[in-house]
Formats: structure tokens, C-alpha cells, sequence
């Protein structure tokens, strides 16, 4: 009697390893870009947030020019590592004292649904997800 695997055992075993993999890979790749849309989410909420704390606390002169992404991330309101594909930006609002901060995600990897779920503010396109809040200068 001879020791081993035939040829047809092994096609078995590689068909069938062929047929788990053609059903887990979808839910796989849909887990990543659903932890993805998430992560999104969160930071454009953290980096809103963070922002309006920073215009509270500091009372900055000038809000369009001193709150960045680097100064944030400088003076502790803010502690994510990787800012790559984010963007912050700080106008004056319609009315007198008021300020419209407006964080944005142009990372193109996420779609603005997915993240919807998450932060139902968010607006924008695929390319360019964007979530902002409006805060009041009483000063």
C-alpha cells in the first residue's frame, strides 16, 4: 500500500478551499471599507470637536488664521496621528462674531454613504466629505 495523496484527493481539497475563499473575501472587503467609513467618521467628528474646544478655551484674535490641524495637534486638542487626506478651515459665518469650522476628508477611498451612517452631518461627495459647525464669538 502506498503512502500519500492522489491527484483527485488533492482537486477535492483545493476546490473546495477555492469555494470558502470565494465566499469570504466579499465579507472581508466589505468589513474594511465599513472599519474605513467609520474611521472617517470619527475624525472629521474629533477634529470638529477639538476645534470648537480650542476656540473656547483660547479665545483666538484671529479664528481663521490660528486654528490648523498643526496647532491642534501641537497644543494637545487633537491626537490623531495621521492627518494625510484631512483638511480644516475656519470663515466667518453670516453674522456678526460668528465662525463656520469645516473639517474635510479628500481621501477618495470612502464612500460619503458609508460614512453617513456614522455621522449623519456629513455632506459632500466621495471626494470630498465634509463636516462643519457653526461657533459664536462672545469676546
Amino acid at each position: 500500500m502506498r503512502k500519500g495523496f492522489t491527484l483527485i484527493e488533492l482537486l477535492i481539497v483545493l476546490a473546495v478551499i477555492a469555494a470558502l475563499m470565494a465566499v469570504a473575501t466579499p465579507v472581508a472587503l466589505n468589513a474594511v471599507r465599513s472599519a474605513k467609513a467609520n474611521q472617517v467618521a470619527q475624525n472629521l467628528r474629533n477634529i470638529v470637536a477639538s476645534a470648537e474646544n480650542y476656540f473656547n478655551v483660547e479665545k483666538p484674535a484671529n479664528p481663521t488664521a490660528a486654528i490648523t490641524l498643526t496647532n491642534l495637534n501641537t497644543q494637545n486638542y487633537l491626537k490623531i496621528t495621521n492627518t494625510t487626506g484631512y483638511t480644516l478651515s475656519v470663515a466667518s459665518g453670516t453674522q456678526s462674531g460668528q465662525f463656520v469650522i469645516t473639517a474635510r476628508y479628500i481621501g477618495n477611498d470612502v464612500p460619503l454613504a458609508e460614512v453617513q451612517k456614522n455621522l449623519p452631518g456629513a455632506t459632500g461627495t466621495n471626494a470630498n466629505i465634509q463636516y462643519q459647525t457653526t461657533v459664536q464669538k462672545w469676546w
